[in-house]
């Protein structure tokens, strides 16, 4: 976990009460993901709705193997789904046309999570930043291309950029390289970046200045962001005034604005991971349950799922009647929140319980 602890977040203002979302540049609709093995079908996503407008940010927050970057790479049309639709707006975007859909891929980037691997190492900076420019005819001979890539740097707060330009990766450390990759994803003005991982291979010294960075671009350009992440001090820091979302074995069980998310967990996976982040003072983590208070520390293999909800070997609210049964559906729990959980579920002012049948049918 993150050594950003969860009190470190910058105070904002609240974002203006039920004020309207604007329209969704992407939406994932009941995505899912299946690969085939030796072991039979893998269902690595399974069924799930998300979506992000412009200047939003929505952390997909899990363990690592939960679904997290398959999600991510279909979202980018990197990958076809084996179920359901991604639209960008409003288009579903494996029925587009070549020109739209080159349209779309211009303006859904990708950060990878390894700056060491996402950059050719026979190029320099600026070859890296100019291919894409001259690839979309955005820049206008040797000079422009210069000056454009230049100013890429510059948002991405390495400068002099002149010095950067002529050097090639292993020349730049790892927090330089994941800006040059920020920067060649900024190249062709996009409306939606997914970062994936983006800063967890980066040093903790200089960590919270590349998410300074992130939320900087988001402000001044109004770009949305699907942040990957298994770590909730770090969603928690770059994702306050957005919402997250929480995975495991490739769905989605928590759902809602990060406040409330943070503060007031209400899935037992997601309170698991918050007691799982380091906590400074000392009393507070006297306080904390050993393992999160899950039953156990073992994660179920994709190849062999427990039947009903996936979580219950490990969940402390587990409930042997329903849990090993039925498999729970994300459910709004209150305005904003969403919820797949039978116990969880039931407490809510929005739970319509089930009719009951007597021996007449009634």
């Amino acid at each position: 976990m993150s050594e950003i602890e969860m009190t470190d977040t910058v105070v904002h203002e609240d974002p203006e009460p039920g004020k309207d979302r604007p329209a969704p540049l992407i939406t994932l609709r009941g995505v899912s993901q299946t690969f085939k093995s030796k072991k039979g079908s893998l269902k690595a996503v399974d069924d799930v709705d998300l979506s992000v407008g412009p200047g939003e940010v929505l952390c997909l927050v899990g363990e690592s193997g939960c679904g997290k970057t398959t999600t991510a790479r279909m979202a980018a049309g990197l990958a076809r789904p084996s179920g359901g639709t991604v639209e960008y707006e409003g288009r579903d975007i494996w029925s587009m046309s070549k020109q739209e859909f080159a349209a779309y891929r211009k303006s859904v980037q990708y950060v990878h999570q390894d700056p060491y691997a996402s950059l050719n190492p026979i190029r320099d900076i600026h070859r890296t930043l100019v291919t894409p420019l001259r690839k979309h005819g955005m820049a206008k001979g040797r000079k422009d291309g210069w000056d454009q890539s230049a100013k890429l740097l510059e948002q991405v707060d390495l400068t002099p950029a002149e010095s950067y330009l002529p050097k090639f990766p292993h020349q730049l450390s790892g927090g330089q390289r994941q800006r040059v990759a920020v920067a060649r994803a900024l190249s062709l003005n996009p409306k939606l970046i997914i970062a994936d991982e983006s800063t967890s291979m980066l040093d903790v010294s200089i960590r919270i200045g590349m998410l300074n960075m992130l939320g900087k671009l988001r402000d001044d350009l109004g770009v949305g962001f699907l942040f990957i992440t298994h770590d909730l001090a770090i969603a928690k820091y770059f994702g306050w005034h957005g919402r997250i979302a929480v995975m495991y074995l490739g769905r989605v069980v928590e759902f809602g604005p990060t406040p409330q998310v943070i503060n007031d967990p209400q899935h037992p996976y997601t309170k698991a991971l918050l007691d799982a982040v380091p906590e400074p003072d000392p009393d507070l983590t006297r306080t904390k349950k050993a393992g999160g208070g899950l039953r156990s520390s073992e994660i179920p293999s994709l190849a062999d799922l427990p039947t009903g909800c996936s979580f219950h070997p490990r969940c402390p609210l587990h409930e042997a009647d329903t849990c090993d049964v039925l498999r729970p559906e994300l459910e709004a729990v209150s305005a904003d929140r969403k919820v797949s959980c039978h116990v969880v579920g039931r407490a809510s002012p929005l739970h319509v319980p089930a009719p009951r049948t007597g021996g007449n049918g009634e």
